[in-house]
């Protein structure tokens, strides 16, 4: 073999193995992230294991998990009571569905897994589990939706006029941390 052969082998080589790699961190993670803490808010967005840990803020369904950004948001609103105890019911009326949509998710990232580093490489199979977690991915996104519509109909004028301003301010916090992480300013 030439050395412009050896070398495009070798860089096929390695791209595939820090493929693989990625993808066993993420379905690991993934794994790790399906425990669904029925508690609606849990301080700043931590869960069990500080930030990213499972149920924290990059747990299952996004950000704050299946409740979304509510972990971080929801003291911060001065919900009364009433109020308390109303999510705590959104909570527990969504939790069998939320926690039957992280058990496809995990069973679709390790489909997804074993696809991408099988001995053969069938990209129309790698295609197809990657569309399959991109179906339950979306799923997941419209359960949160509806848990979210179900949040914000309990809130005065008031905490939705003060929940979009913190949203908001995150939106700004996040986007400026990604410039500063590529270096724009």
């Amino acid at each position: 073999m030439t050395t412009t052969v050896k070398r495009i082998a070798l860089g096929v080589g390695a791209s595939l193995v820090a493929l693989g790699v990625t993808a066993g961190v993420y379905a690991r993670a993934q794994d790790q992230n399906t425990n669904q803490d029925p508690r609606p808010f849990r301080g700043r967005g931590m869960g069990p294991g500080g930030p990213g840990g499972r149920g924290g803020p990059m747990g299952p369904g996004g950000p704050g998990g299946p409740m979304g950004m509510l972990p971080m948001f929801g003291p911060r609103l001065g919900l009364t009571d009433e109020q308390k105890d109303q999510v705590k019911s959104i909570v527990e009326s969504h939790k069998g569905e939320w926690k039957a949509i992280a058990d496809r998710v995990r069973t679709a990232h390790e489909a997804l897994e074993d696809a991408v580093t099988a001995d053969a490489v069938d990209e129309g199979l790698v295609r197809q589990r990657s569309a399959e977690a991109g179906a339950v991915e979306a799923d997941m996104a419209v359960a949160r939706a509806r848990a979210f519509a179900e949040f914000v109909q309990i809130l005065t004028a008031d905490q939705k006029a003060q929940l979009q301003t913190m949203r908001a301010e995150m939106k700004k916090r996040m986007k400026g941390r990604r410039q500063a992480g590529r270096g724009i300013r």
